[in-house]
């Protein structure tokens, strides 16, 4: 058997896709995905509530109290625009601000009881919305969402 045969067999090949497949799977899953985000903005149980308003409150639920300047960060907006979604859910009472621990200059939001009840709320009715949809799914589609699944969240963190 020659080297390259040998190679051959050994070596872990990838599929190389043209450009053009490429850009096709962008589009179908750029689709896919707004309209699956649409869909469940609209099961959304907080009516009064901005998209930019509950994507704070969904980050301080998970990441816990966070400066003004890191919610900007994070969301991807000026802090002039941070400061208007802070306030806004400030006076709603879903949020409370209190100093940082370390540095005095800087305050720290942390979602207040209302808005921890408001996002468990929100979320149990979207969440129960697809589970109800996937029910309808073979099991087949269901595993290719549970592969897909990571690499999804890959890509929204890039």
């Amino acid at each position: 058997m020659s080297y390259a045969k040998d190679m051959i067999r050994s070596a872990e090949w990838v599929a190389v896709e043209p450009a053009g497949e490429i850009h096709e799977l962008a589009s179908t899953l750029r689709v896919g995905v707004m309209r699956l985000e649409r869909r469940l903005r609209s099961e959304r149980s907080s009516e009064g509530l901005t998209v930019s308003q509950l994507s704070v409150l969904g980050i301080l639920g998970q990441r816990g109290p966070l400066s003004p300047t890191q919610l900007a960060a994070i969301e991807r907006v000026q802090p002039p625009s941070m400061t208007r979604v802070i306030g806004a859910l400030e006076e709603l009472g879903l949020v409370h601000r209190h100093a940082h621990e370390t540095d005095g200059r800087q305050s720290v939001i942390a979602l207040s009881d209302a808005g921890r009840a408001l996002l468990a709320e929100d979320r149990s009715r979207r969440q129960a919305w697809l589970a109800r949809r996937l029910e309808e799914l073979s099991p087949k589609q269901r595993e290719a969402l549970r592969l897909a699944a990571p690499i999804m969240q890959v890509l929204a963190e890039s």
